[in-house]
């Protein structure tokens, strides 16, 4: 069984924030496919269901971000059955972009997660939200709110990875680094093939 995995930080403080875009992607899916989220002992919200016919369990963690990968003590799972949704500072806001394997790129949540698994073989479904402006630290960038002007190019991207999503449960994630990477870039390093970044 494949389990979606969307990283964000709980609590409503944090609802709207820049690093909580894996949250708002897996709750739109938990939307469009009925799938209702409820309360583990594990720590985290999941709940199982289907995705054009692919069996799989959609969760988040109800730790901070820097301890995503705790839950992972009592789930049972390979690496490769394992797609994560997370923001990405390295990507201009709006972007989605699908890589499989590779580090963390010094992302909290991915850090914890390749660590707690040992193995770096997972599936990400990479979430824009670019960098921050002059010396505003990147840690108080992430925990800043989206802006009202930004909200719907905000929901655009969050369908996309959705979609994205969608693409790696049905076809696998080589077809959705295809469909997603040439479309998003196309002339930069993330092309269609797999990184070793």
């Amino acid at each position: 069984m494949k389990l979606v995995y969307g990283l964000g930080n709980p609590g409503n403080k944090y609802l709207l924030t820049r690093h909580n875009i894996g949250f708002m992607v897996a709750d739109l899916l938990a939307q469009e496919y009925n799938i209702s989220l409820k309360k583990r002992a594990s720590g985290i919200v999941s709940g199982r269901g289907e995705i054009d016919g692919v069996a799989m369990m959609l969760a988040k963690p109800m730790t901070y971000m820097n301890l995503s990968g705790l839950p992972f003590h009592t789930l049972s799972l390979r690496p490769s059955d394992l797609i994560v949704i997370h923001d990405d500072m390295d990507l201009p806001f709006g972007q989605v972009r699908v890589k499989v394997r590779g580090g963390s790129g010094g992302h909290k949540g991915l850090v914890s997660i390749i660590s707690e698994l040992g193995d770096d073989g997972f599936v990400r479904v990479r979430c824009g939200i670019g960098r921050p402006i002059a010396d505003m630290d990147p840690s108080d960038y992430v925990l800043e709110q989206f802006r009202e002007e930004e909200m719907e190019d905000l929901a655009e991207e969050i369908a996309r990875a959705a979609e994205a999503v969608q693409v790696c449960l049905k076809s696998g994630a080589d077809k959705a680094m295809n469909a997603f990477n040439r479309r998003e870039m196309g002339k930069d390093e993330d092309s269609n093939q797999v990184s070793d970044e």
